[in-house]
């Protein structure tokens, strides 16, 4: 008997030392990484980028693994240079400095070029990280390479090494509208311009790969409306980060104006829907919960950028709501504490 009662006691205090070891260690950090991710992005293009990869890199419940620097479609207007790659990698080495943040994550940049068709990869430094990054053996950690612009480097990836598609889930800013959720925006742009800066490489990835894909298309990346007030007062304020970013949208409103365009009193933000899918995910049983989406046959991209039924297609999440409230709170409340 008062050898069951020292047994009961030791496992009491093992027990009462393992919850209080627990509860000083969560007390220590309570948020940590719960997932990798690979970024990849034309940063020197649209601006929405650049505030993706800024609250992506203030939150802490993702280890970021690779910054991509990608090129834009020949010409465009953001960017109309032939090193469009090169030019996002600086970018987005820029806003790290400004983050101080410089030298934590490698930054690369992709092919200043798209695939010259859909099967044939291009070759870049920052596809050989992406096919490292996706067969380490030495972390449980999922892997998620989200991507707001072309889909150049993963089509590459996974042209070269079609083992790492079942490694990974690509999360892809862009597309248009499927005909039976949403009608397109008036004056829409036809391809979709996340689609026509590499439409062989999206139709590597959606007519080719095995890839686990969550789409968010048009129709969805167009609710991240950011009005300028809280530009103004949620974002300029909060330090140097606040400001280049203000700054950056300022610049390009006063040049949007050169050009007599009216674009109102907000800006979307179509790639911050990145962070929400992924360092927004619920608590428990963890998924992007408080967004919504529909499972549909992956189609296939035709050669104009539009999509074909494909009865075989594989099942794709394809986003319909996100959860603005929730990702730009976030946000504004992640750059006020950098700034404290």
């Amino acid at each position: 008997m008062i050898k069951r009662i020292i047994l009961a006691c030791t496992v009491l205090v093992f027990i009462t030392l393992g919850f209080a070891l627990a509860q000083s260690t969560a007390g220590n950090k309570p948020v940590s990484p719960r997932m990798r991710i690979i970024i990849d992005n034309d940063f020197s293009g649209d601006p929405d980028g650049l505030f993706a990869l800024t609250h992506l890199m203030l939150s802490q419940s993702v280890d970021v693994r690779e910054i991509i620097g990608s090129h834009l479609k020949v010409g465009d207007g953001f960017d109309p240079s032939k090193t469009q790659a090169d030019n996002a990698a600086k970018k987005a080495a820029e806003l790290l400095v400004i983050l101080k943040m410089n030298g934590r994550v490698p930054v690369v940049a992709g092919s200043n070029t798209g695939m010259l068709n859909d099967t044939t990869p291009v070759k870049s430094a920052a596809v050989d990280m992406i096919i490292k990054e996706a067969l380490r053996t030495d972390t449980q950690l999922p892997l998620y390479v989200v991507c707001g612009a072309g889909l150049t480097e993963i089509a590459s990836a996974v042209l070269t090494n079609p083992a790492i598609a079942g490694k990974l889930t690509l999360i892809w800013i862009g597309g248009p509208e499927y005909a039976d959720l949403a009608l397109p925006p008036p004056g829409y742009s036809n391809p979709e311009y996340n689609l026509n800066i590499d439409i062989a490489a999206a139709r590597a990835v959606f007519n080719h790969s095995q890839l686990k894909l969550w789409q968010v298309p048009r129709n969805a990346y167009r609710q991240a409306l950011l009005p300028y007030s809280q530009l103004q007062l949620k974002i300029k304020p909060q330090g140097e980060a606040g400001k280049y970013l203000g700054n950056v949208i300022e610049a390009l409103m006063a040049r949007i104006q050169q050009w007599h365009l009216n674009i109102g009193e907000t800006y979307v933000l179509g790639d911050s829907p990145l962070v929400l899918l992924t360092a927004l995910q619920s608590s428990f049983e963890a998924d992007p919960s408080s967004s919504e989406y529909v499972l549909k046959n992956c189609p296939k991209i035709n050669a104009q950028g539009g999509y074909d039924y494909n009865a075989g297609g594989r099942n794709i999440r394809v986003y319909t709501r996100l959860d603005i409230n929730l990702m730009f709170n976030d946000f504004f409340a992640k750059l006020e504490l950098n700034n404290k």
